[in-house]
């Protein structure tokens, strides 16, 4: 049946047709087929030409980059991958769209740490960056190649949250891209925007574990630039709060009751340094040998004593007028002043004594003039602190006294110093004060014996009702220094007493010695007093330093005589040395007196506003 339907013959001719059409039918369908297939060949080998087609900055694989949602290029990379990316998606925008959407509308970035790496991960590790909405969030370890990459985030940004070991990863849309750890992303380059200060970032990444030289740069560089920023930051408030609690230290602090020890950041001035120091206390210039008792600060039990800024007390001193009042120890602290001032003025030149002085023994007065800071630093002469007087005797003779009624006769030209230092102690010990004897003098009246406790006594009263009377306290700062220690051995200073060989403090408070009588009976003429006057109790402090004296090095050049039997100074001290601290105890009494006047002050100005 089959067979005779093969052959039948239709009418008019119908077969010729039918086998023309069919004939062309099948070239037809076999050159569409061979187009297909022609077509498929040249897909699958563009398709490998792009996948293999070499990438330098892109360590993701190339499958996913070809396939996937993502609008990001590599920068430097092959130009088929976005023009492959455009071709399959409509709704992609072409590059110059996407590099004006970049630069008009930046998206904050994460800053980067201090532990900022760029190491290449391996493919496996690779996700693409996806359109969304979320917010970049980079994890631990987390890299990126991004060439010209450059942190929009402001100073101490908080709009991203940053992790250590971790880099940028800028997408070229607006939308920010959700990374895990330890992964790899392409960026597009993005126009710089801004540029924090002193943040860089590197060129390129290198593959390996161990930075590079630009990766290093980039992680120093930011780190100087944290610690930079962070010290900005907290510095003032760190000072201020500093400040505050050392004023409160201080308040409750017994700056005099504490130990000596070592500190190689001292003396505060050089030796050799202040040309101004009497040869008396110039003991290196003298010939001393030893400088330790140079290294050696006094630190209280309670609190720190801060150490002597001279460029702060400068400050604080301009337009005033320091003075010192006293006797030969006075001197040496205001000669330790001196030295510590002029050593942070910024014209030496300008420092000098109103007369032109250059040796500070002899004149009732003397006076420094800091000219370019408009204050003074004055020392009068007077161990006694009462006038020293003289009366004719039954002979026809002047006889020497000590008026205990009447205070020096130079007071009317300090007091109303705005701070001022008094002192006196040791000319109280000497043969003629000890012995009393036809010495002590009131009104018209000398005693022919008076003991010296009681004079000292009498001396001191009259001294602290002149300042009662004469000193604004309220205007004025009145201290009192206190006994200093001398430590001869094997006599005084006019029998034999030595202590050359002394080279360390005392360190064992048993061997101190007892507290002197003398101040005893300062103290309570102190309490007596009508204003309140800031005792500066260094005896106790003085008394461990029996190594600071000038001893035999108390001049420069000693005669044959001197030799053969020197008088040693065991009584002052050794510029730079001791008086340098009882000027820190001034400086640190100083600090807590402006701290209450200004609270003072703060205090008034809210009353009046109530």
């Amino acid at each position: 049946m089959a067979e005779a339907t093969k052959h039948n013959t239709p009418i008019k001719g119908g077969t010729l047709v039918s086998d023309m059409k069919s004939l062309f039918s099948i070239i037809k369908t076999r050159r569409t087929v061979a187009f297909a297939y022609g077509f498929m060949f040249a897909f699958v080998a563009f398709t490998v030409f792009l996948a293999f087609n070499p990438n330098p900055n892109s360590g993701a694989p190339w499958f996913s980059n070809i396939f996937t949602t993502t609008s990001t290029t590599s920068g430097s990379g092959s130009q088929f991958s976005s023009f492959f990316s455009s071709f399959f998606y409509s709704n992609a925008s072409s590059p110059s769209q996407q590099f004006q959407s970049s630069a008009s509308c930046p998206q904050p970035q994460p800053s980067g740490s201090s532990n900022t790496t760029l190491i290449k991960q391996p493919p496996s590790q690779t996700q693409p960056i996806v359109n969304s909405d979320k917010p970049q969030i980079l994890s631990p370890n987390q890299t990126s190649s991004s060439p010209s990459i450059v942190s929009l985030a402001p100073k101490n940004s908080s709009s991203l949250p940053v992790v250590k070991n971790q880099t940028q990863s800028t997408p070229s849309s607006d939308k920010a891209t959700v990374l895990e750890a330890n992964q790899t992303t392409v960026a597009a380059p993005v126009t710089p925007v801004a540029v924090p200060a002193n943040k860089t970032t590197s060129s390129s990444p290198k593959s390996g574990s161990s930075k590079s030289d630009a990766e290093k740069g980039v992680t120093s560089n930011y780190t100087a630039a944290l610690n930079k920023q962070s010290n900005g930051t907290k510095s003032s408030v760190s000072v201020e709060q500093g400040k505050d609690d050392l004023i409160k230290s201080l308040l409750s602090c017994d700056l005099f009751h504490g130990e000596w020890v070592e500190d190689d950041s001292y003396p505060l001035y050089e030796p050799g340094s202040c040309p101004l120091i009497d040869e008396q206390f110039n003991c290196i210039r003298n010939g001393r040998p030893d400088k330790d008792y140079q290294k050696f600060k006094w630190q209280p039990k309670d609190c720190t004593l801060p150490r002597l800024d001279a460029s702060h007390m400068i400050e604080l001193l301009r337009g005033k007028r320091l003075v010192f009042v006293g006797d030969s120890l006075n001197r040496n602290m205001w000669e330790s002043l001196i030295c510590i001032l002029r050593n942070s003025a910024k014209d030496k030149s300008k420092v000098y004594e109103a007369h032109g002085r250059t040796h500070f023994r002899g004149e009732a007065s003397y006076s420094f003039i800091f000219k370019d800071y408009n204050f003074t630093v004055e020392f009068f002469v007077s161990p006694f602190l009462v006038r020293e007087w003289e009366m004719p005797d039954k002979d026809g003779s002047k006889k020497e006294t000590l008026r205990l009624d009447l205070v020096g006769r130079s007071s009317e030209l300090y007091k109303d110093a705005d701070i001022l230092i008094f002192n006196t102690g040791h000319w109280w010990t000497h043969d003629k004060t000890a012995k009393g004897k036809d010495y002590y003098q009131e009104g018209s009246h000398v005693y022919g014996e008076l003991n010296v406790l009681e004079a000292f006594r009498k001396a001191l009263t009259t001294w602290s009702r002149w300042v009662d009377a004469s000193v604004d306290t309220a205007k004025s700062m009145v201290f009192f220094r206190g006994y200093s220690a001398s430590h001869f051995s094997g006599g005084q200073w006019n029998s034999g007493g030595q202590c050359d060989s002394e080279t360390l403090p005392i360190f064992n408070e048993t061997y101190l010695r007892p507290y002197p009588p003398k101040m005893l009976v300062l103290e309570k003429v102190l309490k007596n007093m009508k204003h309140h006057i800031t005792y500066l109790n260094i005896t106790r402090l003085t008394d461990f330093r029996k190594d600071g004296h000038p001893s035999i090095y108390r001049k420069q050049h000693l005669s044959p005589e001197e030799r053969k039997s020197p008088i040693q100074d065991c009584s002052h001290w050794c510029l730079p040395g001791v008086p340098d601290a009882w000027n820190e105890v001034l400086y640190a009494e100083l600090l807590v007196k402006l701290h209450k006047k200004s609270l003072h002050e703060q205090l008034q100005q809210q009353k009046k506003r109530a």
